[in-house]
């Protein structure tokens, strides 16, 4: 066949690596990691929200979940990418600064989108662990003077956070590989580069092939080590 006799992945992998391992690697690595901090820290805010005794705070944050629970991902991207910057210069002519004017890095929008997205899976992650610890320790730490603010943050959520790490991790991984969405607001991560590479080439198999293993090389060791640390983490709890 001639698509066979044109495969080339020598040339692929010499001129495609470099790129992939490149720029769009530190923009995965960058939003990857700043989007898992902060969809912790957004997590955590809103599962305390959901355990809150207060009823109007406690709505806003179970219509805001379902709003980002009911929304795709790729949407939401879109959403703060494209409509956010306008509907902040909205804001601002009604506010008489007619000639504001804000646009939004392909990184910030991912990484925003990503923590927003994550971490409100996440929030029910940790509202479950605070709810699983055992209510007999907060009694007790009560019972020895502690406040019931910290009994929260220093007995209950330490051991909340520990038992959700493996899930965590899970999300971690699943993160890296929806950064490949970020190609859809023009940001040069790995499916981008690769597209655009492929674009110049047409060495279409060599490239999303190449592409395929790249993902497979960074996320399945990832996987291994949270099965590692979820393994020890049992382990412990014996």
């Amino acid at each position: 066949m001639e698509v066979l006799e044109n495969l080339n992945f020598q040339k692929a992998i010499a001129e495609l690596l470099p790129k992939l391992f490149g720029d769009a690697f530190r923009i995965v690595l960058t939003v990857t990691i700043l989007g898992f901090i902060l969809a912790i820290v957004f997590g955590f805010i809103l599962a305390l929200g959901r355990l809150s005794k207060n009823r109007a705070l406690n709505g806003v944050v179970v219509v805001f979940q379902e709003i980002i629970r009911g929304t795709p991902l790729l949407v939401q991207l879109v959403y703060i990418y494209y409509v956010i910057p306008l509907l902040i210069e909205l804001g601002a002519y009604f506010l008489g600064i007619p000639d504001f004017s804000i646009t939004m890095s392909t990184v910030v929008a991912g990484t925003a989108g990503l923590a927003i997205n994550y971490g409100t899976y996440i929030s029910e992650v940790i509202r479950s662990a605070i709810i699983s610890i055992d209510k007999g320790q907060t009694e007790a730490a009560l019972a020895l003077g502690f406040s019931p603010r910290a009994a929260m943050f220093g007995i209950v959520i330490p051991q909340a956070f520990r038992n959700s790490i493996p899930v965590f991790g899970n999300y971690l991984v699943m993160m890296v590989k929806d950064t490949s969405l970020l190609a859809y607001i023009t940001a040069q991560e790995f499916l981008m580069t690769t597209k655009a590479y492929t674009a110049q080439t047409f060495l279409t198999i060599e490239s999303y092939t190449i592409l395929a293993c790249v993902y497979l090389v960074i996320c399945i060791p990832m996987s291994f080590v949270v099965k590692f640390v979820e393994s020890k983490l049992s382990r412990a709890r014996r």
